[in-house]
């Protein structure tokens, strides 16, 4: 009896929604997994390759996926063989050519299918960090970066050939920088096309190099070049600057600047995205009596009315006074303020007394024993409220 076969979906491991670009990819990621020549002699591996190129010609195809959603591997049972296949499976319609290309491409070192295009090519991006302290991501600021770059060899004008001599064109690729060779493989012949690995894909060969960029046709120079830090950037976060990079090739565009920002701390604020955090300390008079306190902000000092009865870890919002949008300027988060009781370590003996008169008229006492309570004394008194109490004392 013949072993049941394993569903299609399941084998490429994506669900029965995937488009043509999800199973393609699912494909290629599992072929280059189990492909023979990544595995020689692992029959279970060679299994697996057959099982998922099976189930890719049939999901790849939109009438077989139609066959198969509705009556599984029913609808390829008997007749649906054909010679060309795994196990008598027909991989007519099916499109491998450009799954295979990159395969072997990795397998063997070939790079892309395609190969390396001869056109114009941007230079590579560079590199580089720079610190700013926190007000300065607040508000912006211009740095200045020292990058060592490439440049066009003035003295071979970017040939790389020694001055009064030329390159010439590789004999290997014939000034193509390409050159394709051939697999065989479980589907027949493919062919790919690689790199020349004779000219390293530039299509000359430099027989006499020039003395000043050793036939790189390139110098390294060391430049000066002007950075903005726009207002609001976040720590980590890169600014690109066009054409800043090392110089492309064929006559393509230079290649971009990355600047990735490192924000130092700050001694006091903390931030989260376009707010600000800190936490200002009050005496306990300023908590109960309610004072004017001046707390710190990225703008300065402001003054801020605390209101009598506070009680600590109460949070206040300043509006306005936060990060400014890095898209939008003109548009700040908020400042974020915990007011924080202070308990004072040292007292003289004058505060000492004052706060002792000041727990007798609210109510209690620090020598007794007891619940300090006057209200339970039996005067009869009435008692005056807690603020007045606290302003009594503190007006003696």
């Amino acid at each position: 009896m013949a072993e049941s076969k394993r569903d299609y979906y399941e084998v490429l491991g994506v669900g029965k929604d995937a488009d043509d670009a999800a199973l393609k990819k699912a494909y290629r990621q599992v072929a280059k997994k189990y492909h023979p020549d990544m595995n020689p002699g692992d029959a279970e591996a060679e299994k697996k390759f057959k099982e998922a190129s099976e189930a890719y010609a049939v999901l790849s195809d939109p009438d077989k996926r139609r066959q198969y959603d509705q009556f599984g591997h029913a609808a390829f049972e008997g007749g649906a063989g054909g010679a060309g296949g795994f196990g008598g499976f027909d991989f007519s319609g099916a499109d491998f050519s450009d799954i295979f290309g990159d395969i072997f491409g990795d397998l063997f070192g070939g790079g892309a299918r395609r190969g390396r295009s001869q056109g114009p090519m941007k230079g590579m991006n560079v590199r580089k960090s720079v610190r700013v302290t926190f007000e300065e991501a607040v508000f912006g600021c211009e740095k200045e970066l020292d990058v060592v770059l490439k440049d066009p060899c003035p003295k071979c004008s970017g040939t790389g050939a020694k001055p009064g001599t030329t390159p010439e064109t590789c004999p290997k690729c014939g000034g193509k920088g390409q050159v394709v060779y051939t697999q065989q493989s479980f589907f027949g012949t493919v062919q790919n096309v690689q790199t020349c690995p004779q000219c390293g894909g530039s299509g000359k060969i430099i027989r006499e190099k020039c003395s000043d960029c050793q036939g790189t046709g390139y110098v390294s120079n060391r430049k000066k070049i002007a950075v903005t830090i726009p207002a609001g950037i976040d720590n980590g976060q890169s600014i690109r600057i066009r054409e800043k990079g090392e110089p492309g090739a064929n006559g393509g565009p230079r290649g971009d600047l990355l600047v990735e920002v490192s924000v130092s701390r700050h001694p006091i604020f903390q931030r989260q995205d376009m707010h600000i955090f800190s936490t200002v300390p009050i005496s306990f008079p300023q908590a109960a009596l309610g004072a004017d306190v001046k707390i710190k902000t990225v703008d300065g000092e402001v003054l801020y009315t605390v209101k009598p009865g506070t009680k600590t870890d109460t949070k206040v919002r300043l509006k306005g006074k936060g990060v400014p949008s890095v898209r939008n300027s003109q548009v700040r988060g908020d400042h974020y303020v915990t007011l924080v009781i202070q308990t004072p370590e040292k007292l003289s003996a004058e505060a000492k007394e004052a706060l002792r008169r000041f727990d007798e008229l609210a109510g209690n006492s620090l020598n007794s024993a007891g619940t300090g309570n006057a209200a339970s004394s039996g005067t009869g008194k009435k008692r005056k409220g807690f603020m007045g109490k606290m302003k009594e004392a503190f007006d003696e």
